[in-house]
C-alpha cells in the first residue's frame, strides 16, 4: 500500500469501529492505541513515515474519533471493556501478531490485551503511559480523594478538564511559548468537536472514573513484564502534567533492558518532537 494511509470502518460486536490502515499486511505489524482525548489522527503523520517498512493500524475507540459511540446501555465504558473490543478489532482484521504502541489511556487499554494474549505481542512503545504509582503525582491528589469521598462540588472541580480550554491544555500543559507553534490547531478543535457531542462528556467523565481500576491493575501488568520480557522502548515528556516523568525510570525495574529516553516536551510528544519520537521508534522497531 505504499505510503497511502487508508480510512476504514468495521463492525465488531455491532459497533462500527474508524480505523486507519498503512503499509504492506507482508511487513511487521504495528497496532497504535491513542490517549485521551484524541484518536487515531495523532498517528497520521508516524504512519506516513514508517509505512514504508512497516503494516500500521490506528483504530478509534467507541465513543473517540470516528468511531460509533453507542450509549452506555449497549456499550460499558470502561478500560476493560474497550480492550476487549480492541482485541476483537484485531482478529477481526486478521492481526495475529503486533507490536504496540500506547499512549495515555491507550497504555492500561493494550496492557491488558498484553496480559490476557501475551504470545500476540511483539514489541512495545510506551510513550507518556501509565503502569506504576511513581506516574500519579501530586495532581492527582484531587481525582483520588473524589474518588474515596464523591460529592457533587468535587465533581465539577475534577471534571473541569472535558471543557475546550481542559482539552487544549491536553496538548498545551507544561510548554514553554516557543514550542506552541509546534502543535496543530486543528488537532484540539476536533477532539473537542467530538467530546461536546451529547452524552459523550458524561460517557468521558465515568470512563475516567473507571481510571481506578488501571491503578488496581499495576501489579498484573508489572507481572507481565516480568515473566514475558518483551522489547520496550519508553518515551516520556519532562514537562508532562498527567503522569510524572518520575515513572519512566520505573519500567526498567521489571523490563531491564528496556530504553527509556526522556524528551524535553509535554503529553503529546509526537507534536512537539515528531523527529525525537520518530527517530526513535524506526531504530527500536529495526
Amino acid at each position: 500500500m505504499g505510503r497511502q494511509i487508508y480510512n476504514k470502518h468495521i463492525q465488531v460486536s455491532g459497533i462500527n469501529i474508524f480505523y486507519r490502515e498503512a503499509g504492506d499486511i507482508g511487513n511487521p505489524s504495528i497496532l497504535l492505541l491513542h490517549g485521551f482525548p484524541t484518536s487515531s489522527v495523532m498517528f497520521k503523520n508516524l504512519m506516513t513515515l514508517l509505512s514504508d517498512r512497516f503494516h500500521l493500524v490506528a483504530p478509534d475507540y467507541p465513543g473517540f474519533g470516528f468511531s460509533d459511540f453507542p450509549p452506555s446501555s449497549r456499550f460499558a465504558y470502561t478500560f476493560s471493556n474497550i480492550s476487549s473490543c480492541i482485541s476483537k478489532f484485531t482478529d477481526a482484521i486478521g492481526l495475529s501478531s503486533f507490536s504496540l504502541y500506547l499512549h495515555d489511556y491507550g497504555c492500561p487499554i493494550g496492557l491488558r490485551m498484553c496480559v490476557h494474549q501475551p504470545e500476540k505481542i511483539e514489541k512495545l512503545v510506551i510513550q507518556n503511559g501509565n503502569a506504576y504509582d511513581e506516574g500519579i503525582g501530586p495532581q492527582w491528589n484531587e481525582t483520588l480523594d473524589y474518588w474515596q469521598h464523591p460529592t457533587p462540588e468535587k465533581k465539577k472541580k475534577v471534571a473541569a478538564f472535558l471543557s475546550e480550554q481542559g482539552v487544549k491544555m491536553e496538548y498545551t500543559a507544561g510548554l514553554p511559548d516557543d514550542m506552541l507553534n509546534r502543535i496543530s490547531p486543528e488537532l484540539p478543535m476536533l477532539d473537542w468537536e467530538l467530546m461536546k457531542r451529547p452524552g459523550n462528556i458524561d460517557m468521558q467523565f465515568e470512563l475516567n472514573r473507571d481510571y481506578e481500576n488501571n491503578i488496581k491493575m499495576f501489579s498484573v501488568f508489572q507481572q507481565y513484564f516480568r515473566t514475558h520480557q518483551p522489547p520496550a522502548l519508553i518515551i516520556w515528556g519532562a514537562r508532562e502534567e498527567y503522569f510524572s516523568v518520575a515513572e519512566a525510570p520505573c519500567y526498567k525495574k521489571d523490563l531491564p533492558y528496556a530504553q527509556v529516553h526522556i524528551l524535553d516536551g509535554g503529553h503529546m510528544l509526537l507534536e512537539t518532537h515528531f523527529d525525537e519520537v520518530y527517530g526513535l521508534v524506526s531504530d527500536f522497531m529495526r
